[in-house]
């Protein structure tokens, strides 16, 4: 038994794709009918389906357009963020504006045909021919159907890393294609060119507007730095331009005052060079001006010469010699002359002095009004600076726009354009679509989908047991043995030993040695979960294949309701089990040997009212213990459990219970509450037995496993005969 459990573990573990594909081998048929199904679609739809044409021009959009006023560059590189210009420029190639004017152009708008070609139209009383015409009453509808029809069969393509972008339109008409794929390049060119024009118009209706304004602002920013300039006396110089720069301008006093300070430094070294000469004046006549007069000089020059003369006189006559006092009386005068020389001569130079000084007195005075009228002026030049930057600020602002609207005037006058036409659309040769192999292709695809969802489906709701794993998945029980599906009887199929059906019960039987430790029970019965699951075949092929080995085997019918067992043996059902059951003890004459399958069997007798009740008594335990003592093993063919008491009465009689599974047959909801009944009678189920499996119906890796075993040396058998 452990080895069956390890086998059945090791099968409950199948993997999940190979569950898969058992799932899709059982329900092959409704995936090929599902595929079939979906492929004649397809292949009936393509068919029937009308010839579309595409035709594609392609054409290049630039970032910008060549620059012509701006001398930086001529092109921009296009960056991660122009990813939003062309989005938008996609956007344009698929507006209504676009395909209004395109439909306009080509005269579809009042076109029949273009709207009998695309099945527009209907009853919409704008579709309403007059003659042969539209009504002018509906142009607005009939422009709106129109270009939705034209944006519904345009496609725009971008080629990728490029600035190429595929225009196609798709149509029945090859040539129509063609032309409607051109006109929406040449109208897209067209009307980016009108964009940029109206919005060069728009720009310098804008900027004119801006520069009357910023002119007014301008002229009333100066007029206001005058008025103040003048009614604060303030004056400055203009600007210089020298060497390498220019300078600002500057307030008058400024310069006043620096020519003043200049003035004053002179003043003051002249006061300076005066008060020495006046000091030096004092010394007696040692002041250099003094010394370098030449009528002081000349008398000091008489003088010396008199005093030499004095002194020569002195060496030769007495003090009082009239001729020595002619010479001093000179020289008296002389020194009086010196003196009064050297006092004019000093008085001369305290007057330069007392001038240098007062005239370094009134500069200072100057000065320092200078400074304070400067300092008066600083505190003025604040506000004057406000006014002076406004102007300022004005005057660069008009510059700028007055320079801008000269070089919008200038690109818009050029009219350069950043769209331009690669490759024109050709007329289409073959079809665009259908394309008849990718559409079977899909078809087979949809088709594959679809029947495996279908299978899937079909595999939810389908409670049936297909496989011997399901019987250990769905009900948990071990398998002993799986029975292949027979055409022949297999009363008549028992006969030979080399039969599927014998080789498949002798598998059983194997299985069925290793479930107790004595081997097979010596009495068990067979139920199953419902009528014709095989319970009583395999009753009849365990009874044989026991008795070929050798035992001494009974087979009593203990379905009272639908017995079958006679029948197998070709005897009337006038005695059995019914009979001990209602009180008769001769055992003997309720037995009938069955010689060609070589074990005996007790029939179920005439059918009682009510079976459930001779089975509640304990004459059928009387019985088992009676027979045991003359055969080897007593086997009962137990009734179906479902809707019965009889099953579950006789569970609690034998030793165990083989249950019988009909493959693909009974649900397993249905068998697990058959079993939940044994078991709530402390009945002990020894195994299942997978019954009418066919192995070639079976899930993908059954099929050859079972069928392989089964008629393993069949064909080489019939080879050597």
């Amino acid at each position: 038994m452990a080895a069956l459990y390890q086998s059945q573990s090791e099968e409950a573990s199948t993997p999940i794709l190979r569950q898969y594909l058992r799932m899709a081998v059982r329900w092959r048929y409704v995936i090929l009918g599902a595929v079939t199904a979906c492929f004649l679609l397809g292949l009936v739809v393509t068919l029937l389906m009308t010839p579309q044409y595409t035709a594609s021009s392609t054409i290049e959009i630039s970032r910008e357009s060549d620059k012509v006023t701006d001398l930086q560059g001529v092109e921009r590189d296009a960056s991660i963020a122009d990813q939003e210009f062309y989005q938008t420029q996609y956007g344009l190639l698929q507006s209504r504006s676009l395909s209004e004017h395109v439909a306009a152009e080509l005269k579809l708008i009042d076109s029949p045909k273009f709207f009998e070609m695309f099945h527009a139209g209907g009853e919409d009383t704008a579709f309403k021919l007059v003659d042969g015409r539209f009504s002018p009453a509906g142009r607005a509808t009939r422009e709106r159907v129109a270009g939705e029809i034209l944006r519904k069969h345009l496609s725009v393509n971008p080629t990728r890393m490029s600035r190429l972008v595929d225009v196609s339109f798709t149509s029945p008409d090859p040539a129509f294609s063609a032309k409607v794929a051109n006109v929406w390049a040449q109208n897209f060119i067209q009307t980016n060119l009108d964009r940029k024009i109206q919005a060069t118009s728009y720009g310098r209706n804008l900027l004119q507007g801006q520069l009357a304004q910023l002119k007014q602002r301008l002229d009333e920013s100066q007029r206001q730095l005058v008025s103040y300039a003048s009614s604060a006396k303030i004056i400055n110089l203009p600007a210089q331009t020298g060497n390498g720069g220019s300078s600002a301008e500057r307030p008058i006093v400024v310069d006043d005052l620096a020519a003043l300070n200049d003035a004053l430094a002179q003043a003051t070294a002249n006061r300076i060079a005066a008060q020495t000469r006046y000091e030096e004046s004092g010394k007696a006549g040692a002041s250099a001006q003094a010394l370098s007069n030449t009528a002081i000089n000349g008398l000091r020059q008489r003088r010396a010469e008199l005093a030499a003369e004095y002194q020569r006189l002195m060496t030769q006559f007495e003090p009082g010699y009239p001729a020595v006092n002619a010479v001093k009386a000179q020289i008296d005068q002389l020194d009086s002359s010196i003196a009064k020389e050297e006092g004019r001569v000093s008085n001369s130079q305290l007057a330069d002095y007392r001038q240098a000084q007062e005239q370094e007195q009134a500069l200072k005075t100057k000065v320092e009004q200078l400074k304070e009228d400067y300092l008066d002026q600083r505190r003025k030049s604040i506000q004057y600076n406000i006014y002076q930057q406004e102007v300022d600020t004005n005057q660069a602002l008009y510059d700028g726009l007055l320079q801008r609207y000269k070089e919008i005037g200038v690109a818009g006058g050029v009219g350069v354009n950043n769209i331009a036409v690669v490759d024109p659309a050709r007329v289409p040769k073959a079809p665009s679509s259908p394309k008849l192999l990718i559409n079977l292709a899909i078809a087979i695809l949809a088709g594959l989908g679809i029947g495996a969802a279908l299978a899937f489906g079909l595999e939810q709701m389908d409670e049936g047991i297909a496989d011997p794993v399901g019987v250990k998945r769905a009900l948990g029980l071990p398998l002993l043995g799986s029975i292949p599906k027979v055409d022949a009887e297999p009363s008549e199929m028992l006969l030979d030993r080399k039969s599927d059906l014998v080789d498949a019960y002798l598998a059983v039987q194997t299985n069925l040695s290793f479930s107790t430790d004595h081997g097979v029970p010596r009495s068990f019965a067979v139920t199953s979960t419902r009528p014709r699951e095989g319970k009583s075949t395999t009753c009849l092929a365990l009874a044989t294949t026991l008795a070929r080995a050798g035992k001494n085997i009974i087979l009593i019918d203990a379905d009272m309701r639908v017995p079958s067992v006679h029948q197998s043996a070709g005897v009337p059902n006038k005695r059995g089990l019914s009979n001990f059951l209602s009180g008769e003890d001769n055992v003997k004459s309720l037995v009938f040997p069955i010689e060609i399958l070589g074990f005996a069997a007790m029939p179920a007798g005439p059918l009682p009212p009510n079976a459930a009740e001779l089975l509640t008594g304990d004459r059928l335990g009387h019985l088992i213990t009676r027979l045991l003592e003359t055969y080897d093993h007593v086997i009962i063919d137990s009734p179906p459990v479902m809707g019965l008491a009889d099953a579950a009465l006789i569970a609690t009689r034998v030793e165990g219970v083989i249950y019988a599974v009909e493959a693909d047959a009974v649900r397993a909801n249905l068998a697990k509450e058959a079993i939940g009944r044994l078991l709530t009678a402390n009945a002990r189920i020894i195994g299942s037995v997978f019954t009418k499996f066919d192995a070639k119906k079976a899930h993908y890796g059954y099929g050859y496993g079972y069928e392989y075993g089964y008629s393993y040396g069949r064909k080489s058998e019939a080879r050597a005969a």
